[in-house]
């Protein structure tokens, strides 16, 4: 049985799998010549790839490119890169690259070392990256040789000066110390240690941590992404995914090995993107300010002795995209945008208010050896359950301090705080966030 094969002409016979188009429909001037759409386990010969076993070398590496002997030999759906896949078969179909590329690896070796700890090892601390990512060109070089396979890194270690107006403000202030380590200067520059990461998914994981089975994951996953990845049901022997989302970037202030550290104190801000606020400085959130007063309190902390992480998130407008979060704004805006309707106005347009999904989100705590964290610099309820039923404890919860939160959006963070995010301060009732008014457009037209 081999694997499907079609030609340019839409019209087969059967609706099988394996029905090929005759072969008198192809020919060179088709645009699409013996495409394989999917593969079989009797097809296939994949790596071994044995999640959470006790060393890289018995885990094996992650396979997922089709090129070179690939097509047999992966063990991995979908593609590197997460949403930037779609521009490297961009740059293949317009003869910019040749997807026989070799990459060359040299110098690029991780920056500083992330100390190896048990959940490295274990399927059900971390589910949703691959532990060894950042290792995998050194790790499994020969395996890629041998077997003639791409093995690409999911993970890159750097360091890196940051420059933000705000911690020249905290240092001008007197808020922010300079001690040539941590802050650089008077400008305000930040010595910090950088780690990407691409998600890499082990499906009977994700589907455990969502609490449902692994063929109903694999089920919504195809469905959802209009057939995008049939081998999430033809080859229900290879248990990972790389899915086409956006990934994280973990900061890092003061020593990296103090992270892991348990005598070492740690504050931590975990931080969802928001391109509207976070780059351009809207005002209708509090998320730039939040970010912005995490990384100073990290840096102290890091100045303090411990360490300072916050760690980004691709999930613009929680997930759900920032063209819904503008239809939401539209919505909010022409509706009277009180925090009584905040909520009601993303599920109208969405259908759900949220969808983040934060069961996976301390995989990457796991991965850094997080055992405590010392000052949690978020507000968020679900954060912080995620975080604590991975047997993480959380020492203290620190709210954006009053001042930072900006008038227009208080209707944000009094509706969010009413659905349970902490607060040290008054949680307001439904009744009054009727009366808590986001800023009134002049001219709605």
């Amino acid at each position: 049985m081999s694997p499907i094969a079609v030609g340019a002409n839409p019209k087969v016979e059967t609706c099988c799998a394996h029905t090929k188009v005759p072969e008198a429909h192809v020919t060179k001037s088709s645009p699409v010549e013996n495409l394989v759409l999917t593969t079989y386990p009797e097809d296939s010969s994949p790596i071994p790839l044995s999640w959470g076993a006790t060393s890289p070398e018995a885990r094996g590496p992650v396979v997922a490119s089709r090129y070179r002997n690939g097509l047999a030999k992966h063990n991995t759906i979908g593609a590197h890169a997460g949403s930037y896949c779609v521009y490297h078969a961009l740059a293949v179909g317009s003869k910019q690259l040749d997807p026989n590329h070799v990459a060359d690896y040299t110098n690029s070796q991780p920056a500083f070392s992330i100390p190896e700890n048990k959940s490295w090892y274990n399927d059900k601390d971390i589910v949703a990256m691959d532990a060894f990512g950042h290792l995998t060109p050194y790790l499994f070089d020969e395996v890629s040789k041998a077997e003639d396979v791409e093995i690409r890194p999911t993970i890159a270690i750097t360091k890196a000066t940051m420059q933000l107006i705000e911690m020249k403000e905290a240092v001008a202030e007197g808020r922010l110390k300079v001690d040539g380590n941590v802050v650089l200067n008077e400008n305000g520059d930040l010595s910090v240690s950088k780690v990407a990461v691409e998600p890499v998914w082990y499906l009977p994981g994700v589907a455990e941590r969502f609490g449902i089975t692994e063929d109903e994951l694999r089920k919504a996953l195809f469905e959802d992404t209009n057939g995008m990845y049939p081998e999430l049901v033809t080859r229900p022997d290879i248990k990972t995914f790389l899915p086409p989302i956006g990934g994280l970037t973990v900061y890092i202030f003061g020593d990296p090995k103090f992270v892991s550290d348990p005598s070492k104190k740690l504050a931590l801000r975990v931080h969802d993107e928001c391109n509207g606020s976070d780059v351009f400085g809207s005002d209708i959130c509090t998320c730039r300010p939040y970010l912005m007063f995490g990384i100073e309190e990290a840096a102290k902390e890091a100045q303090n002795g411990g360490s300072g992480v916050v760690i980004y998130f691709r999930k613009e407008g929680r997930a759900l995209g920032e063209v819904t979060k503008y239809l939401v704004y539209n919505a909010r805006k022409r509706g009277g945008d009180t925090a009584a309707e905040y909520f009601h106005r993303t599920e109208c347009i969405a259908g759900v208010r949220d969808m983040r999904f934060q069961q996976l989100m301390p995989d990457v705590l796991k991965w850094l050896g997080i055992t405590k964290i010392d000052r949690m610099l978020s507000m968020s309820n679900m954060k912080h359950d995620a975080i604590v039923e991975q047997g993480i404890p959380i020492i203290e919860r620190i709210p954006i301090p009053d001042e930072l939160v900006p008038p227009d959006s208080r209707v944000e963070i009094d509706a969010k705080i009413n659905s349970g995010y902490f607060t040290t301060g008054k949680v307001m009732s439904a009744e009054e966030l009727k009366n808590v008014q986001g800023r009134q457009w002049d001219n709605f037209e």
